[in-house]
């Protein structure tokens, strides 16, 4: 399949859907470029201020890697057994119905993405801006410009081509394991020369204070949030090539590299770092570099920068199919659920994201909204994880090519109730601005999807606007679904029911009084 158009039979028409176009690398390259973001080079000390101790901060970080293996698991079922598009929305609305899944797309779109998009750039904007200037904080205007342009280069590529963004978040993904990497092969050298002191027993449970019960939960809290992401690929479930392959495939290789990883990664920093060194450090993997690798250090934080790059590309690319798949079940505007004729990717959904986080970046205060979202992405991924036991009991005799052992889910969800709770009690404003911003999603739902019946006028603005939207972005309803390999068959995609759309399966562009039709190419 090559550039974006899939062929039908020889001679007849064009058929424009999605394609499957992500194979197991790209799968992997999005699970670790999403996990993986400037955390790890800029700030690991979350974990180790709240532990009191080295070796207790590196088994919590095997720790967050080992919940972040079940809940892994438990997405591999899921995604196998609901082989749709849009992660834990589809799943959430195939086993609780259409409001639960509105309410998770609503807080998604609205406040998650684009927080975590804006604040990605933000990072990457301030690490490029660094050598313009050295001695002080790049300008606040700058620092915004850089991310917007940023954003929207990224924004055009994605909807250029699927290749094309894979090809992004394959190279840079690889160019961040390099920079990993480079960090370990130098802390194994260190410690090959002696210089372990913080690593021996005695002093990396050496405790500078008694951590609580809190203090643990607070650790473990920040631990899980650096491993967030691994849901990932589930989001573009149908552009998968042999989904129930390698899905599994590709989280089973992710998640322990990641793992592994982030722990080397920290053994390294505190083979050149005392911890209250690392404690005191505002980026971590600058300050490691400035003392180990004497003229490269520059290699930091341009590492850190092009991790940021690779992790707006795969947020933007996965945000977008979220989008896509709300429109699809008729939750968001169905202009949302079109593709580019020629191009075939998602351009309404990608401009929708890219305009939230614009919207984010120019009037929130984007690093206060961060804590919010922090919230809900952790509630959403335990509601998820109980429709798994759900769907066991409501539908036993259901397909699933991957059956994981229910205590799989049952640990998962006890350390998840565990932090929830404990999030509750430490810090209820938050979590009850989180529950508020999710609640404002139920008038939004029966007024704008429950309700069928609206006036005709409302009707016809709705159709109004759809067909300028596709006029202007020249896009159409995939037709039947998601393109899939030579000679397999082709699942048919529903279209979201809105007023004035069209129901056969045509390439038009539909208005009350125009269609406007795709030429077939001999």
């Amino acid at each position: 399949m090559a550039g974006g158009e899939q062929r039908g039979a020889p001679g007849g028409p064009e058929r424009v859907a999605l394609k499957k176009e992500i194979g197991l690398v790209s799968a992997c390259a999005i699970i670790i470029g999403n996990i993986i973001g400037s955390g790890i080079f800029i700030s690991p000390k979350g974990v180790l201020e709240h532990t009191g101790s080295v070796g207790l901060a590196l088994i919590i970080w095997v720790l967050g890697g080992g919940v972040a293996a079940l809940g892994s698991l438990c997405y591999a079922e899921l995604g196998v057994t609901i082989p749709k598009s849009g992660g834990d929305y589809s799943y959430v609305t195939e086993i609780f119905g259409g409001l639960a899944g509105f309410l998770l797309l609503w807080s998604a779109v609205l406040i998650m993405y684009p927080t975590s998009l804006a604040v990605i750039a933000l990072t990457f904007s301030n690490y490029v801006l660094q050598p313009v200037f050295p001695n002080c904080i790049p300008p606040y205007n700058a620092s915004r410009i850089l991310s917007m342009v940023c954003l929207l280069l990224l924004t055009w590529v994605n909807s250029s081509s699927v290749r094309w963004a894979t090809r992004i978040q394959d190279i840079f993904t690889a160019g961040k394991l390099l920079a990993l990497a480079l960090i370990i092969i130098v802390g194994f050298i260190q410690i090959f020369k002696g210089n372990y002191k913080e690593l021996t027993p005695s002093n990396a449970f050496n405790f500078w204070m008694t951590p609580s019960v809190g203090h643990l939960a607070l650790a473990f809290l920040q631990g899980s949030f650096a491993f967030s992401g691994w849901n990932f690929l589930n989001y573009v479930t149908e552009e998968l090539v042999d989904p129930r392959r390698n899905l599994p495939r590709a989280i089973f290789i992710s998640i322990p590299l990641v793992t592994f990883v982030y722990t080397f990664t920290n053994i390294a920093y505190f083979t050149a770092m005392s911890p209250q060194e690392l404690l005191s450090s505002n980026a971590v993997a600058v300050t490691f570099g400035e003392k180990l690798l004497g003229y490269f250090s520059w290699v930091m934080p341009v590492s850190v920068a092009l991790s940021t790059f690779g992790g707006i590309n795969g947020y933007l690319f996965t945000s977008s199919r979220l989008c896509f798949s709300g429109a699809r079940e008729g939750h968001l505007p169905s202009l949302l659920a079109m593709i580019h004729v020629k191009n075939c990717t998602p351009i309404p959904a990608l401009l929708v994201c890219c305009l939230a986080t614009l919207i984010i970046m120019l009037v929130g205060d984007t690093y206060t909204l961060i804590n919010y979202v922090s919230f809900i992405n952790y509630l959403c991924y335990g509601v998820t994880i109980i429709g798994l036991i759900v769907l066991r009991w409501k539908k036993p005799k259901i397909f699933r090519p991957i059956k994981v052992n229910l205590l799989i889910p049952i640990t998962y969800l006890a350390f998840w109730a565990f932090l929830l709770i404990f999030s509750l009690y430490s810090e209820p404003v938050v979590c009850g601005v989180g529950l508020i911003i999710i609640l404002t999603g139920v008038p939004v739902f029966f007024l704008g999807v429950y309700w069928r019946n609206k006036p005709k006028c409302v009707n016809k603005l709705i159709e109004s606007v759809t067909c300028w939207g596709q006029k202007l972005c020249f896009v159409v309803y995939p037709q039947g679904g998601v393109a899939e390999e030579e000679g397999a068959p082709s699942a048919r995609s529903p279209r979201p029911a809105s007023p004035g759309t069209k129901t056969k399966d045509s390439l038009s562009l539909s208005s009350s009084s125009t269609t406007y039709t795709t030429k077939t190419r001999e």
